[in-house]
């Protein structure tokens, strides 16, 4: 398949992200971020999850955050539901965001500890979410958690994986994510992933979300696009990870990923100025270095020096 000129990057930092802070981020710094992302060029940003509180408080003002943000008209706002419960709870402000993400874990032992629930029982519970997001007129992303290896049970097999993909696009996701919740993938097993689930899935957006848990992250996205894949997450400042287990951090961070792919000739539509500035304010609000390397570097200067 030919390599993508052009892809697509979902900013995941201001719910993926702040869901993993020690602390609550301030609703006003939340709002100012995600505008500036907004901003930016981001077409499609995850802003809240309808999670109970008391599992996720620092995202216990979601609510608060969809009704100001203040973003371009063509940016669409993406919400992620745990169940059928928290599905109810995000249609009360159906008219402030325009996608709604499911999920599930391939690994059964990290859907129980996530969820509580097994795989089949979430996998019904999705089953009767899609439809119901559809008769909304709403998006439905589907996102498979450990897609490439679970911290509890080890390596996940591609079959098991591209079934539940199946069973997501059946349900009427228009898209399906493979997520590396715990930075086990490889380049080169996202290659031979990302060319499988393409085939597996026409009609269905593929999208790649890499941890860079163990300094793979960008090598995993170029193979997933040598592969055919034109659609990523990634989080500002390399922000976030997943709760369950502790101390899966590491989102590959947007604009180390824009940097990478502009160099390479292909496009985003993301200034990416623009969202190295984000990251630093978030760097501030948060009060602690964040691991992006293009908060440092900056982009590319190819200007020749003076002399």
């Amino acid at each position: 398949m030919a390599t993508p000129q052009s892809v697509q990057i979902r900013e995941v930092g201001p719910r993926d992200g702040f869901q993993n802070e020690p602390e609550s981020i301030p609703t006003d710094d939340k709002v100012r971020l995600i505008n500036s992302l907004g901003r930016a060029g981001l077409k499609r940003i995850e802003v809240a999850s309808f999670v109970r509180p008391d599992v996720i408080p620092q995202l216990a003002d979601g609510a608060e955050v969809l009704r100001r943000i203040e973003v371009p008209d063509d940016v669409k706002l993406m919400v992620l539901v745990p169940n059928s419960r928290g599905l109810d709870n995000a249609l009360a402000l159906r008219d402030t965001f325009h996608e709604v993400v499911i999920f599930a874990s391939a690994s059964e032992t990290h859907n129980q500890k996530n969820v509580n629930r097994t795989v089949s029982e979430t996998m019904a519970d999705n089953a009767v979410m899609a439809r119901r997001i559809a008769a909304e007129g709403l998006g439905c992303s589907g996102v498979i958690a450990t897609s490439f290896g679970c911290p509890y049970e080890g390596k996940v097999q591609m079959a098991r994986v591209l079934d539940l993909a199946e069973q997501f696009a059946e349900a009427g996701a228009n898209e399906v994510g493979f997520g590396d919740t715990t930075g086990m993938c490889n380049p080169a097993y996202a290659g031979e992933f990302f060319a499988a689930a393409i085939e597996r899935l026409p009609g269905i957006e593929v999208t790649a979300h890499f941890h860079n848990t163990r300094g793979q992250g960008l090598a995993n996205a170029y193979a997933a696009l040598q592969a055919g894949c034109a659609s990523f997450e990634a989080s500002f400042g390399e922000l976030g990870g997943c709760p369950v287990p502790a101390g899966s951090t590491g989102n590959i961070a947007t604009e180390d990923l824009v940097s990478m792919f502009h160099e390479m000739g292909v496009e985003t539509g993301i200034d990416l100025g623009q969202v190295i500035e984000a990251a630093r304010e978030a760097q501030q609000v948060l009060g602690r270095k964040l691991t992006s390397h293009s908060i440092i570097a900056g982009p590319i200067d190819w200007t020749p020096a003076a002399g």
